[in-house]
């Protein structure tokens, strides 16, 4: 029977069921060493039966409870090795003197006195080759079990500091094996770091060859955005998976763990370097004031009071019509800060709710993020959009003019500009109400903030991709040509809050969102960075396919972010003013109460031919019938 079949058991048992083995056999070595002692000191194998087998009573019923109390049962057996000698020479040394101290003192009959010192000594011997045995053998088992696992084969890019301990907590974690470092610096090419070999980044497609590497980790935190974006660039294309360690200010609070890994995202490549932001005039509007969000249990809201709460206001006030969406952001802030959080469930269309909550705590200032924003769904329900975008935001408006907010901020959306759906016709009228609201008082401050997507938002296109590829595909997209604006959510907030700190009173605030991104390849890029190849005509052994079925109504090519051509520069390098056309208020005030009457009575096509009259520059991509028609089908009316 091989080494392996008698250790694979024994590592199942439970380690009690060890213990008890291992006590067994430093009794029976107890045993052996006593007759052992006897023929040294004899000259001949003598039984132990009789008086002799006191000394090996004695010898067990004390080198149990010395071993026990030197911890020799408490240790991991599979790994003893050298290091427990010494433990074994300390228990061996009280139960030597014990042993030798009553074997002198009874000067039993047949038993030598030197029994009492020979004895001992043969026991540490035997003791520590045991466990030196036990250890190898069990040891040796366990580190083949570890290695018969399947690993991922892995190259870590970076060599540094943040490298090398990602290098070692792998290495202890057992979870993959690291076939090398990849690094920039030429000066380590071809040396060694903690045992690894670091390789030009070039030689990585021959490496995958040669090694089957299945993942790239990028320890790089202190890098800058652009320099990781030109890494991945590089990495496109590879059949590869991409994790990456999280920033410096992440790691600045402890060592680098194999766990502090996470998938890379593409807000990784999408994400910008930040810009700091004038913290002495944000906190001037926010500290020590009381601020109301609406809408804050949703992406941006939540986002914008994690950012308003960084601000030190006195107190926050959370609105949301969602139960779920306010426990779970009023759960996270109350966690994180210790400061005074009022979660208020209701709707920014119940004005009697909106009355009593702004007479009650008397916010100085509102950012107004609730609104519906999904487009077919609001195209689908217009009526609802209408209430909510505008009236909703008209009601909120009115009473914190009538309450004596000091400001009052706008969350806009790109969609607002040249709208051909619903949803963006809703936000452009939003705008142009508290522009006129802007002229006609001087009570409250209102300002609008308008941006483009935010990656990971509730609805966002890169949510439905990342559930599409776990589901092995296809990727599907509207056009192969229609591009977006994207933002992550945190530069989105924390710009909003800075362009708060801004405002004077009706200005449009603009966003600069870089570059419009490809849908087609933001789907291209998030299906390779899971490591994935895409499949096409040209590429038929590809793994997941990108299925173009159609454009949404409503749905635009393109975004844009103005409706003027001439934007004016602000203190902040990526906050933009728009230049816009207004309507007056005693106008439009007429029309906002016409419009509220067509809601109450359900009159959707009137409802959207004025809402197309007081936004001139809505043009509708479908009719209400063509929805009518698309709905009957969905549902399976005839």
């Amino acid at each position: 029977m091989s080494v392996g079949k008698i250790a694979r058991p024994l590592l199942g048992l439970p380690r009690e069921a060890k213990q008890i083995m291992v006590a067994t056999i430093d009794a029976a070595l107890c045993v052996l060493t006593v007759w052992l002692a006897l023929y040294l000191r004899l000259g001949h194998f003598v039984p132990l039966g009789g008086r002799a087998s006191i000394a090996v009573v004695l010898s067990i019923m004390l080198a149990l409870p010395a071993f026990y109390l030197a911890g020799l049962y408490r240790m991991a057996f599979r790994s003893t090795g050298a290091q427990v000698v010494p433990a074994i020479a300390l228990a061996c040394t009280g139960y030597g003197l014990g042993y030798a101290t009553i074997i002198s003192a009874y000067a039993f009959d047949t038993v030598p006195r030197t029994i009492g010192i020979i004895q001992p000594i043969l026991l540490l011997l035997a003791t520590s080759i045991a466990r030196l045995i036990i250890g190898y053998v069990l040891g040796g088992q366990m580190q083949r079990r570890i290695d018969a696992r399947p690993k991922g084969r892995v190259v870590i890019y970076g060599a540094g500091s943040s490298g090398r301990q990602l290098a070692a907590a792998i290495e202890a974690s057992h979870e993959f094996k690291i076939v090398g470092f990849l690094d920039d610096d030429r000066s380590l090419y071809n040396t060694h770091v903690n045992g690894l070999r670091v390789y030009p980044p070039q030689r990585l497609a021959d490496l995958i060859e040669r090694h089957a590497i299945s993942d790239v980790f990028l320890a790089l935190p202190s890098a800058t955005r652009q320099r990781r974006n030109e890494i991945l660039e590089g990495l496109r294309g590879l059949p590869l998976g991409i994790r990456t360690l999280p920033g410096l200010m992440d790691l600045a609070h402890g060592r680098v763990q194999a766990s502090d890994l996470r998938e890379l995202s593409i807000e990784d490549l999408l994400a910008r370097d930040p810009v700091a932001p004038d913290t002495k005039a944000v906190e001037g509007k926010l500290q020590g004031h009381t601020i109301l969000v609406t809408g804050a249990g949703g992406s941006i809201g939540s986002e914008l009071c994690r950012q308003i709460a960084a601000a030190g206001p006195a107190r926050l006030l959370l609105l949301e019509n969602s139960e779920f969406a306010l426990y779970a952001i009023h759960r996270n802030l109350t966690e994180a800060t210790e400061l005074d959080i009022v979660p208020l469930l209701g709707s920014v269309t119940d004005e009697v709710r909106l009355l009593e909550i702004m007479q009650a705590w008397r916010p100085t200032m509102v950012f107004h993020a609730a609104a519906y924003k999904h487009v077919p769904l609001v195209e689908h329900n217009p009526l609802e959009g209408l209430r909510n975008n505008v009236i909703g935001t008209l009601r909120v408006a009115e009473i914190a003019v009538q309450t004596g907010v000091r400001d009052f901020v706008l969350i806009s959306t790109d969609k607002a500009v040249r709208p051909t759906n619903i949803m963006g016709a809703t936000k452009r009228l939003a705008e142009l109400v508290l522009q006129g609201l802007a002229e006609n008082q001087s009570t409250t401050c209102f300002s609008m903030v308008r941006f483009g997507n935010v990656l990971g938002s509730s609805g966002s296109v890169v949510p439905l991709f990342r559930e599409q590829i776990r589901n092995g595909g296809p990727v599907t997209i509207t056009h192969p040509e229609i591009t977006r604006y994207f933002m992550t959510i945190p530069e989105a907030a924390q710009l909003v809050v800075q362009a708060s700190a801004m405002a004077r009173g009706g200005e449009v605030f603009v966003l600069d969102m870089g570059q419009p991104v490809r849908i087609i390849d933001l789907a291209r890029n998030m299906i390779e960075l899971c490591g994935f190849s895409v499949k096409s005509p040209e590429t038929p052994s590809g793994d997941i396919e990108i299925a173009v079925v159609g454009m949404r109504p409503g749905e635009k090519l393109y975004e844009e972010l103005l409706i003027g051509d001439n934007p004016q520069p602000t203190a902040h390098p990526r906050i933009m003013m728009a230049t816009e056309h207004k309507l007056p208020w005693d106008r439009l005030r007429g029309d906002l109460c016409r419009l509220e009457d067509l809601i109450a009575t359900g009159q959707v096509e009137p409802a959207r031919a004025l809402l197309q009259e007081l936004v001139a520059e809505f043009t509708p991509a479908s009719t209400i019938v063509d929805w009518v028609t698309l709905q009957k089908k969905v549902v399976g009316v005839a």
